[in-house]
C-alpha cells in the first residue's frame, strides 16, 4: 500500500523549510474521540503536536504592551496566524491530510469543502483537492460589485458541505459563512479547524446554530506546550492568564 505523507510524517524525523526546524519523532496515529461540550478534539497527540508546530514556526505572536485587535473588537496579548503554515510545505501537508481525515471520520465525504475567506481559503482548498472534492469559499460579505456573490465557486442546492476554518475564537465569522452557505441552500455538515481558543461564548453560538465544530488544537494544548518547551515567560503567563480569564474586558495596565 502506497504511504501517504502522514504516514511518513507520523514515523520519521523531518527537516522543517524553509527554517530547518527539527521535529521530534511521531510514533502513532490514532483517531480516538475525546468529547468536549461543544468543541472536540479527536486526538490527543494530534493536538499537542499542531500546538508545538505552530509554536515552532511562530504562528503564535505574543505581545502584552501593544495587544492585537481582533474582528470582534477584543484586545489580546496572543495572535494565533495559522496562514503562516501554508509557508512550511511539510506542516502544511500534515495539517492539510489531518483535516482531511478527520473529515472522512466524522462526516464521511461531503459534497463540497467550503473555505471561510481569507484565512481557511488556501488550507481548504489543499484539503478540498486531498479528498479530490470541489472547493467554494465564503466572503464575510457579498461584493458590491460584479456578480454579488458571497460564496464563490460552484455549489448546488442540496449539497453537502463540510466548512474548514482555520482559526475560531468568538466564533462569529465562521458563523457567518455557515448562515451564508445554508442561505444558499447548502446541507452544512460540520466545521473542521486548525485552532479555537475555546471560548464559552463561541461554545455557544454553535450549539445554537446547532453545528459540530472539530479542531486540531486549542488554546489549553497550546499553553501546555508553550509552557514545557519555555516559548513563554512567567510574566507573559500571568498576562495570558489575566486576559484568558476574562478576554471581553482585559486591557493592558498601566
Amino acid at each position: 500500500m502506497k504511504k501517504t505523507f502522514l504516514d511518513f510524517f507520523i514515523s520519521n524525523k523531518l527537516i522543517l523549510e524553509p527554517k530547518g526546524i527539527l521535529l521530534v519523532n511521531i510514533i502513532t496515529f490514532s483517531l480516538t474521540k475525546t468529547l468536549y461540550i461543544c468543541f472536540m478534539v479527536l486526538n490527543k497527540y494530534t493536538a499537542k503536536k499542531t500546538a508545538e508546530l505552530l509554536l515552532q514556526i511562530k504562528a503564535i505572536k505574543l505581545n502584552s504592551k501593544n495587544p492585537f485587535t481582533w474582528a470582534s473588537g477584543w484586545k489580546s496579548p496572543i495572535y494565533c496566524d495559522n496562514r503562516v503554515v501554508l509557508s512550511y510545505p511539510q506542516i502544511r501537508n500534515y495539517v492539510r491530510e489531518t483535516l482531511a481525515r478527520q473529515i472522512e471520520e466524522l462526516y464521511g465525504k461531503p459534497d463540497v469543502i467550503a473555505g471561510v475567506a481569507t484565512g481557511a481559503i488556501g488550507i481548504g482548498a489543499l484539503v478540498a483537492d486531498y479528498l479530490n472534492l470541489p472547493f467554494v469559499y465564503v466572503r464575510p460579505e457579498a461584493k458590491k460589485h460584479g456578480r454579488q456573490n458571497q460564496v464563490e465557486g460552484y455549489l448546488e442546492k442540496g449539497q453537502t458541505v463540510v466548512v474548514v476554518e482555520d482559526l475560531i475564537s468568538t466564533g462569529g465569522s465562521s458563523l457567518q459563512a455557515v448562515e451564508a452557505l445554508r442561505n444558499e441552500g447548502a446541507v452544512v455538515k460540520g466545521m473542521a479547524a486548525i485552532f479555537t481558543y475555546g471560548f464559552p461564548i463561541s461554545k455557544e453560538k454553535f450549539q445554537a446554530a446547532n453545528l459540530d465544530v472539530y479542531t486540531l488544537s486549542n488554546y489549553e494544548n497550546l499553553i501546555k506546550k508553550a509552557v514545557d518547551k519555555q516559548y513563554v515567560s512567567e510574566n507573559e503567563m500571568e498576562t495570558l492568564a489575566a486576559w484568558n480569564a476574562n478576554p471581553a474586558e482585559w486591557s493592558v495596565e498601566v
